[in-house]
């Protein structure tokens, strides 16, 4: 069953279940996959769909963590919710343990020596890690390698 497949199986069990929340979250997904589909080749790839559902969880996060910071209890616990729906479709993110393993492999890979070359070995690591780990923990275990 593809990615989309699966989200309108569990859109159609959402509403017969009627929770409100959770379609909610699903139709947003389903409409960036669409928007993602109509501005490309018309099919959206496995790990386009991933980064689409990435997005939209960070996104998700962010505006919790705004509406915790301006006392919003009541439109954070939504966003926290659908969040929540939207990560069970998120791969398994790689733990930091796997992610400095992987880091300290690219930096002896690309020769790396210092922070000058931060760039090199971030340009490796993006897109191999892309979907698996958040870029921001990366980079600053990159940057935490090269200083020391």
């Amino acid at each position: 069953m593809s990615f989309t497949d699966q989200i309108n199986a569990d859109i159609k069990a959402a509403m017969l279940a009627r929770e409100k929340e959770k379609l909610a979250a699903l139709r947003d997904i389903k409409s960036k996959l669409l928007l993602e589909a109509t501005s490309g080749s018309g099919e959206v790839s496995e790990e386009t769909a991933m980064k689409v559902v990435l997005k939209l969880h960070k996104q998700r996060m962010e505006t919790y963590q705004l509406y915790i910071d301006q006392g919003r209890n009541d439109l954070a616990e939504e966003e926290l919710f659908q969040a929540k729906v939207i990560e069970a479709y998120l791969p398994q993110m790689m733990s930091e343990e796997e992610v400095l393993a992987e880091v300290k492999a690219a930096i002896a890979q690309t020769g790396a020596s210092g922070p000058q070359d931060m760039g090199k070995v971030m340009g490796m690591l993006t897109g191999k890690l892309a979907g698996k780990a958040d870029g921001k923990v990366i980079a600053a275990l990159v940057k935490q390698e090269l200083n020391s």
